[in-house]
């Protein structure tokens, strides 16, 4: 297939990455030339602008960190819904079910399918190839991308015909991760200041019920070693944490929980910590208990 890829930050650079593994012409859009260059050196082909892009690809897949550069590179003078190729849109962000509805409506009068294919696992994921993909959409056109996306990983959810039940699964799997990360903060700070080494804690956690993804992978990974380089920011978790507090009260789900951890990320932000690493949480705990 011919391929687009739009935005290639540290989830879209591997994941597109794979799809040359793959075997796809690829396409790729990206303000950063840095992003580009390990691609276009591997014989991707550029495209100036986000409507080049679309004048040259029928399917493009989306992988962007903001709601606002989405709606500016979707629809804007410039944007794919400007291009004369583009049928199929496919979206891998965290946008919540309201941007889906927004993006599908714009995309339908255009005539172009939104299928809704958010993942989760990390960067580390996005470079293995071991990313969980849950995907929505039109299911004739989700089985004729079923080889594209198990380039990125073995595990593949149809949450249903509709765009926007994918993100309903995926903000339910990142507010399980945020609450998982403030949590064992908290434990991890609570059991070093009595003394107990890091590793014996997580050795205990990782064999008992207190297991996680944040004992089993942020925290061996990232926090421990001091490296705080997971791959994702304060700012993008916090903005998946409001989007799913969001949905949770559409729905009438009381988010007692979600909400204290909202406040944790919230002090980060107004501590000027909305850029670094989310692994630097626990910063935040430590740096709030008593000497």
């Amino acid at each position: 297939m011919r391929i687009g890829c739009l935005g290639l930050g540290n989830m879209g650079q591997p994941m597109a990455g794979k799809l040359l593994d793959g075997g796809h012409e690829l396409w790729v859009c990206d303000i950063s030339e840095d992003a580009l260059r390990p691609l276009l050196e591997r014989q991707a082909r550029r495209a100036a602008s986000a409507k080049e892009l679309a004048d040259t690809c029928d399917t493009i897949i989306v992988s962007l960190p903001t709601l606002e550069i989405f709606r500016h590179v979707l629809a804007g003078p410039d944007g794919l819904l400007a291009g004369r190729a583009i049928k199929t849109l496919v979206n891998t962000c965290t946008v919540g079910v309201v941007f889906i509805r927004e993006i599908e409506a714009a995309c339908t009068a255009a005539g172009v399918t939104v299928i809704d294919a958010p993942i989760s696992g990390g960067v580390a994921g996005a470079r293995a190839g071991t990313l969980a993909t849950m995907v929505s959409g039109n299911l004739e056109r989700v089985s004729d991308l079923m080889p594209v996306l198990r380039l990125w990983g073995p595990t593949i959810v149809v949450a249903g015909d509709r765009p926007g039940a994918a993100q309903i699964m995926k903000l339910t799997n990142n507010m399980l991760c945020a609450v998982a990360l403030v949590a064992t903060s908290e434990a991890m700070t609570m059991s070093g200041k009595a003394g107990i080494p890091d590793e014996a804690m997580l050795q205990i956690l990782n064999a008992g019920t207190g297991r996680n993804f944040a004992t089993t992978h942020i925290f061996p990974g990232a926090v421990l070693p001091r490296t705080f380089d997971f791959g994702a920011t304060i700012e993008i978790l916090m903005k998946d944490v409001n989007l799913a507090i969001e949905q949770g009260e559409e729905l009438g789900v009381p988010m007692w929980v979600s909400q204290a951890v909202r406040l944790v990320l919230k002090h980060g932000v107004f501590q000027g910590r909305a850029q670094q690493d989310m692994s630097r949480v626990v910063e935040i705990i430590e740096e709030g208990t008593r000497k």
